[in-house]
């Protein structure tokens, strides 16, 4: 039997969306969008396929189906989540989970209360190096976790238009430095199972490259994330101008990284492993060096970010139906991944001093923050608003807005053109 997905969000959605269309475990039955453009787009392309389309949430969500996929806006996840699991659907959900902590006890309460899965799209967890790194490491391979370095550099200059329609208030334009962080973070977490216990942020500057694209946020963030073993984590990512996806890890014995985006030996299709038996013989083993293989590889041709994101629906799909070895990101651990983040900004506002991380699977941890609705957007924070960057709101002129908005729509043009001139 198939589970009968829908997708809200059919611009990011749309890598799922051919997931359920050419898998033996899925099929694609709603697609709900509010922009008519993409929403006919993505009729021109399910002709043949037996889908209902829709405009608006409301009636999308009482469609019969199993699951929904969340690729609507980043800051905007968790209120549908909490319904749809509500309505009794599973959900996946793209990243990022929540905005607030408000959200967060929220979704937390919701998976507990519908026993619903929920399952967090980290689909960085599922490129060929982290998902490698987690396997040995949970072998033993390294020993146990003592430092790690992650990054997720992403120069998203050139795509701003295209990604933020020249919308001031676009959340991409709104959000803070470490706010994005789970692409860094997660694979880690994800390979070790370990919880984050305290976090300290530093924000880059508000630099030039930012302002003339409309992005209010210190140009990077970084966490210096401390584990619940004590180990450390160093995780960077932001737009910083040479793009980056890397993952290392250090244990008591040995080491593993991916290889650095940008390089020729693989990016994150490839790793390296330098580890012994005992703990201080690593001089007598010689390096590992090798390009990881999945079984479900054959597939991943043709999906973006490595193949991850056939992996992480895959995954998604087999545990609605009760395969025991479906690896997913629990609310949990979603929460994990995100929640550093989150409080590296507090850190930063607060000149950089260190901050507990809570841990909501706590039930009494949580009553402190059901309340708490800190965040940048101010359609949600109400009187909790935070300021975009450590040095305050920076006013950014409507003409950057309006080049933007002037870009996106010749890109749009252009694209028209090129699909007529195929057509001929």
């Amino acid at each position: 039997m198939k589970i009968r997905i829908g997708v809200l969000g059919a611009y990011r959605g749309n890598s799922m969306i051919k997931y359920c269309k050419c898998a033996d475990n899925a099929e694609i039955v709603a697609i709900c969008d509010k922009n008519p453009e993409v929403l006919d787009d993505q009729k021109k392309r399910s002709e043949g396929y037996d889908i209902t389309f829709y405009d608006n949430f409301e009636e999308f969500i009482k469609h019969d189906m199993d699951a929904v996929v969340l690729a609507n806006y980043a800051n905007q996840h968790a209120p549908f989540a909490i319904r749809a699991m509500k309505e009794g659907k599973h959900v996946f959900s793209e990243v990022l989970p929540v905005q607030t902590l408000k959200e967060a006890v929220e979704l937390i309460e919701t998976v507990e209360e519908t026993g619903k899965i929920y399952a967090y799209g980290e689909n960085y967890c599922y490129m060929p190096a982290p998902r490698e790194m987690k396997k040995l490491y949970r072998e033993g391979k390294i020993g146990e976790f003592e430092y790690g370095e992650c990054e997720y550099v992403h120069n998203c200059e050139p795509i701003w238009p295209s990604i933020t329609y020249g919308e001031r208030d676009h959340w991409r334009n709104r959000m803070y430095s470490t706010f994005y962080c789970t692409h860094s973070l997660g694979p880690i977490i994800h390979a070790t199972g370990l919880r984050p216990v305290s976090v300290i942020g530093f924000e880059g500057p508000n630099n030039q490259r930012n302002l003339r694209t409309g992005c209010c946020a210190g140009q990077f963030g970084i966490e210096m994330v401390t584990l619940e073993n004590g180990g450390i984590i160093k995780s960077i990512h932001g737009g910083l101008y040479e793009n980056s996806i890397w993952y290392s890890m250090y244990g008591g014995k040995g080491r593993m990284e991916s290889a650095r985006e940008g390089t020729s030996a693989g990016n994150e299709k490839h790793i390296y492993v330098k580890c012994d038996e005992y703990s201080g013989e690593y001089a007598k083993r010689p390096t590992e060096s090798y390009d990881p293989k999945g079984e479900l590889d054959k597939y991943t041709a043709d999906f973006g970010h490595g193949g991850s994101d056939f992996y992480s629906m895959w995954n998604f799909v087999e545990k609605i139906k009760g395969n025991p070895q479906a690896d997913t990101v629990d609310v949990y651990e979603a929460l994990d991944m995100f929640l550093p983040g989150m409080f590296a900004y507090r850190s930063i506002l607060n000149g950089n001093i260190s901050m507990a991380i809570p841990n909501l699977r706590n039930k009494e941890e949580r009553e402190k923050w059901r309340n708490d609705t800190a965040c940048t957007d101010p359609e949600t924070a109400g009187d909790m608003l935070l300021p975009m960057s450590a040095k305050g709101d920076v006013y950014i002129e409507d003409a950057v807005y309006e080049r933007m908005a002037d870009i996106w729509e010749r890109e749009k043009e252009e694209k028209r053109k090129k699909e007529t001139e195929t057509k001929k």
